[in-house]
């Protein structure tokens, strides 16, 4: 059997660009899936803290946040905001930026690991993603995630557990010290086999060559391994 084309993922779950990049990998999945010889995937999320310094609780909207944290003029903020809004319209989303309630991630990754180690990982990757952009939720406060665990079956008193151990907090440094052995400073970041790298939000055209090259490869590699 060949291994499956792995895809690691380094990305925010409070980075507007990671949530559309994750639409976009799941519309060029499903462009190959359709293949006679269909490449197999295997997908990991890691964590990447895009602000670090961000208190849980944010006292303001976004616009104060951005305007505030990189300096810019809050008109300029609102045209950027419009910007992606729009892009993540086009990739099936629809972002609230007037409901979003800016915090710290580093619990949210807490969680990811947690999901991930029960083999939920990616139901939780999206279930924060939708919560925040899409709905308002906080992602950033224990309770809130402990709520948003359950929704994708965790259990809640496990989950809380983790969270308020900081049990998963070592597997979040390690994710972002692997992030600096990369080179990575912007997410997403998606690292496929290891050995090609592909920064930002891309279009699904973009996964679609790259699995479908790395997949005839490993095809014509595969009667050399045979005969070895």
């Amino acid at each position: 059997m060949t291994e499956p084309i792995s895809i690691d993922i380094w990305s925010d779950i409070a980075c507007p660009w990671c949530y559309i990049g994750k639409r976009n990998l799941e519309k060029g999945l499903d462009a190959v899936s359709a293949d006679d010889d269909a490449p197999e995937v295997s997908i990991t999320f890691h964590s990447f803290e895009l602000s670090p310094d961000t208190p849980v609780d944010f006292d303001g909207d976004e616009v104060d946040f951005l305007a505030g944290h990189k300096g810019m003029p809050r008109a300029q903020v609102e045209q950027m905001l419009s910007h992606v809004t729009g892009v993540a319209s086009d990739a099936g989303l629809e972002y609230r930026f007037d409901l979003l309630q800016h915090t710290n991630t580093v619990k949210a990754h807490e969680l990811l690991h947690f999901a991930k180690a029960k083999g939920q990982q990616h139901a939780m990757e999206e279930r924060l993603m939708s919560a925040y952009f899409t709905e308002g939720r906080h992602v950033g406060r224990v309770d809130d995630l402990v709520d948003l665990a359950v929704e994708v079956g965790l259990d809640a008193a496990e989950t809380r557990e983790a969270l308020e151990a900081e049990l998963y907090l070592p597997a979040v440094r390690q994710d972002q010290a692997q992030a600096r052995a990369y080179g990575i400073q912007g997410v997403p970041f998606f690292v496929i086999d290891g050995q090609y790298g592909i920064s930002g939000a891309q279009p699904p055209a973009a996964f679609e060559n790259v699995l479908r090259d790395l997949w005839a490869k490993r095809g014509e590699s595969e009667p050399e391994a045979a005969a070895v």
